[in-house]
């Protein structure tokens, strides 16, 4: 079967596969809304129109008024000037505000996007075999469909709103000219009226045509969705072991943060002097060998340092043993055997430092195997 295979497009669209369609130039748009919206402002400022044209008539009946026919060719030149200057003026009036209705429904839609791979350059457009081929593909016969559709509701619309004013327009030569004018006006903007309402019928269609086209064409195949989620996540094995290693980094800072709470418990503490630190712990006894209580490098470094010194005990600042400790040790754990003899001394200078004897820091001798970098390269 086709599901089975993965061959059908049967999943919703990822977040990545809107994204990546996005920049491709495929957002959902419909030129029919546009159309709408741009002819529906047209016909509401032609609606405004009775009320500026008196204001306009002034102006623009004054290019009929002549001079002197001696001055004719001046006055004609002059005048022609300004009237393109002046319909130029009400042409942008009407155009800008349609400009905006479209580009305003474009954002409500799918928003404004900048898509350079749309406008590059794609031999495809130039091949006469692809473009036979679009020209009979299903979406453009869907295309001519709704352009047949189209002129077919807006021409029925059309003649029957002028076959109902027929009797009335009949009836202008009866009436003066400002009355014809003003029956003609108003035929002329229910008319108008019509068609946005038409339009607006065609709008809606087309929006909710897009929306399903656009959702079949972002839908995608199970193997394509696997096949995703494996490039960003990477393979279930990869997932697995990333999960395994986060779980045991978040169980061992976990443990060493509990781990602070023993250093008051704590013998000596070793440090580096403050990027790794040690608190080792050992009465005998009590154990066969020191224990390591917390440890940590950094921050977590800095505040053992700083709960050791609130009971009292200073660090001592030897770095070779201090990492040492860090890279072969665990907390709870009995110290490295091969470092018995570098904690013994360390162990027997804050002895006597706490029955108040001088002692100055012992001179310990690291093993060559167990000296460590800050990162935790060997360096013997």
């Amino acid at each position: 079967m086709a599901e089975d295979d993965g061959a059908e497009k049967s999943q919703e669209p990822t977040q990545k596969r809107k994204d990546d369609a996005r920049e491709d130039g495929s957002v959902l748009t419909s030129k029919e809304a546009m159309i709408f919206a741009g002819f529906a402002v047209g016909t509401g400022m032609m609606a405004l129109a009775p009320a500026v044209m008196p204001a306009m008539l002034p102006r623009f009946s004054g290019y009929f008024a002549m001079g002197r026919v001696a001055d004719l060719d001046g006055i004609v030149a002059a005048r022609i000037g300004t009237a393109f200057w002046q319909v130029l003026g009400v042409a942008v009036a009407v155009a800008v505000p349609m400009v905006i209705a479209t580009i305003a429904v474009q954002i409500v839609m799918g928003g404004l996007h900048w898509s350079p791979k749309a406008m590059g350059f794609k031999a495809s457009r130039i091949d006469p075999l692809a473009g036979l081929k679009r020209m009979f593909s299903g979406n453009a016969l869907v295309e001519l469909g709704k352009a047949v559709a189209k002129v077919v509701v807006l021409g029925a619309i059309a003649w029957g709103m002028v076959g109902g004013m027929l009797p009335v327009l009949d009836r202008l030569w009866q009436l003066t000219p400002g009355a014809a004018a003003g029956v003609m006006g108003s035929a002329v903007m229910r008319l108008m009226a019509g068609l946005v309402l038409g339009l607006a019928a065609i709008a809606a269609i087309d929006v909710a045509w897009q929306v399903i086209k656009l959702r079949k064409q972002l839908m995608m195949t199970l193997q394509e969705v696997k096949e995703e989620n494996k490039e960003q996540n990477g393979s279930p094995e990869v997932k697995g072991r990333m999960r395994q290693l986060q779980m045991q980094a978040s169980r061992e800072s976990s443990k060493r943060r509990r781990a602070l709470d023993d250093v008051p418990r704590a013998t000596a503490i070793v440090t580096n002097p403050t990027h790794f630190a040690v608190a080792l712990r050992y009465v005998p006894g009590e154990t066969r060998a020191p224990v390591i209580l917390a440890m940590g490098k950094g921050p977590m470094a800095q505040e053992i340092i700083a709960r050791g010194r609130k009971v009292g005990l200073a660090p001592v600042q030897i770095p070779l043993l201090a990492r040492a400790l860090y890279f072969t040790g665990d907390i709870g754990a009995e110290i490295n055997e091969q470092l018995y003899a570098a904690v013994a001394a360390v162990l027997a200078h804050v002895y006597r430092l706490d029955r108040g004897e001088g002692s100055s820091v012992p001179d310990i001798e690291v093993p060559p195997e167990l000296r460590f970098g800050e990162f935790g390269q060997r360096e013997g």
